[in-house]
């Protein structure tokens, strides 16, 4: 099999088999495989379309196979994923997609799961996407389920994303948002302030972020030291506006409260430098805090970065701090673009559990704030419940607490207009940006401000 396309197939075993994520398993791949820039180029493709597209492939298969996908063996399945996509999606060649598949079921299966995959490929590649199509969506109960298909996104996120639309008054921007999450993302790099400057060219909004020189940045971050890393611009919008949403005093203590990797961290920390201020960082998955400390190390000066529950430490430290970041755990819904398995691993039930927590990081946060700090509220997911719910559910309950404006906020933070939806509120409000709109993963940002140390 062609090294590029074993490489992808073997990714993909990882991602079903391990729950891995493809942008952390297929770098290190690529390496050992020893691939050139073509090859690396064409297993990328392979591996992000396939995952991106997998619950289409699935429904193709069931029909060409007359059996359920849950049915065939994972292995094979995953070799039947690939060929799919290259059969309907790219320019390989038909019989390659299919011989080289065929072969790599007989190695990893066996010559009578061979024998299976060589009839189902086959009557794949018989027909045109365009056909496929037109035959999976005839089976569909629904419109939803038939948009499902064909925008490989699952019914319940494809809803979830059209009521968070919905609430902007832009639902009509579904289709849009559908498809910008089935394109490879463009490289963003950021220039931490103070240690590098943004090269070019510059990307729209944040004054931190610019494109990545020929698309590929190891070369620009190894020159750096570290001092310029991959961020998408989202990420850093949302870090410039915690620390521009109000005057910052030297001396002031941040917390970044759910640090790892540590993008964030690291931008912040540079941005804390510049202002006399103290940084700390926490993360309680012992590997994630070692990558904060990583990204921390381009930065001089010290940042003590804690292993805590989040809750705890924030309760331990009652009103000992003066902006506080709550990047809570999320979904990802609004990365789907970076890491396209997600949308097929999240269920409905992951909402249901993750909120708790995230109603709980920010009441602690906002316990941990003195007077007049700030907490900025962020998820990388534009799902109501992750997001505005979490915010509205904490205020209920508190007098102590007001919401800033984080649109205005962001807007004075940006190199250039950006088009931020009003949510219908006039002074208050919480900034959701997108990826069909702004070229951005679909960050979630609500400010938070303590006014007294008294809670209502």
């Amino acid at each position: 099999m062609q090294p590029a396309r074993l490489v992808a197939y073997e990714v993909l075993r990882a991602v079903s088999d391990s729950d891995a994520y493809a942008n952390l398993v297929l770098p290190p791949a690529i390496a050992e495989a020893g691939l050139d820039a073509q090859d690396a180029a064409l297993a990328t493709e392979l591996t992000y379309g396939t995952l991106r597209r997998r619950g289409t492939y699935d429904a193709v298969i069931a029909a060409a196979a007359d059996r359920s996908t849950s049915s065939i063996d994972p292995a094979v399945l995953d070799a039947l994923r690939l060929a799919v996509h290259q059969l309907l999606a790219t320019r390989v060649a038909s019989h390659a997609a299919v011989n080289e598949s065929v072969n790599l079921v007989a190695t990893r299966a066996g010559r009578g799961a061979a024998s299976f995959a060589n009839a189902v490929l086959r009557r794949v590649a018989r027909e045109s996407p365009g056909q496929w199509m037109e035959r999976i969506e005839a089976e569909a109960r629904s419109d939803d389920e038939r948009l499902a298909l064909r925008a490989a996104h699952p019914v319940w996120v494809i809803r979830a994303l059209r009521r968070a639309l919905a609430a902007e008054g832009r639902v009509d921007e579904l289709d849009a948002l559908l498809e910008a999450d089935n394109a490879s993302p463009e490289v963003t790099l950021v220039a931490l302030p103070g240690l590098a400057q943004p090269g070019e060219p510059r990307r729209p909004f944040a004054p931190t972020a610019f494109a990545s020189p020929g698309g590929d940045p190891r070369r620009p971050v190894a020159e750096s030291a570290g001092t310029v890393r991959v961020q998408d611009e989202g990420s850093q919008l949302v870090a410039l506006a915690l620390a521009a949403a109000a005057p910052v005093r030297a001396g002031e203590r941040w917390l970044d409260l759910c640090a790892g990797p540590g993008g964030k961290t690291a931008l912040l920390a540079a941005i804390a430098r510049e202002h006399e201020v103290a940084l700390e960082a926490n993360e309680v998955v012992p590997t994630r805090a070692r990558l904060v400390r990583k990204a921390l190390r381009a930065v001089p000066g010290d940042v003590t970065v804690h292993e805590r529950d989040g809750r705890e430490l924030a309760r331990e430290n009652p009103g000992g701090f003066d902006r506080i970041l709550v990047d809570a755990p999320c979904t990802g819904l609004g990365a789907l673009r970076r890491r396209p398995e997600a949308r097929w691993r999240k269920t409905p039930a992951h909402v249901a559990e993750l909120v708790p927590l995230q109603v709980d990081l920010l009441s602690a946060a906002l316990d941990a704030l003195a007077p007049g700090g700030v907490v900025a509220y962020v998820t990388c997911s534009p799902h109501l419940a992750e997001t505005t719910g979490v915010v509205r559910e904490v205020l209920r309950d508190r007098a102590d607490v007001v919401e800033l404006d984080a649109r205005r906020v962001v807007r004075d933070v940006s190199r250039s207009p950006i088009d931020l939806a009003d949510d219908g509120r006039a002074a208050t409000g919480s900034a959701q940006l997108w990826p069909h709109r702004h070229g951005t993963d679909a960050m979630f940002l609500a400010l938070l401000q303590r006014t007294d140390d008294t809670e209502g």
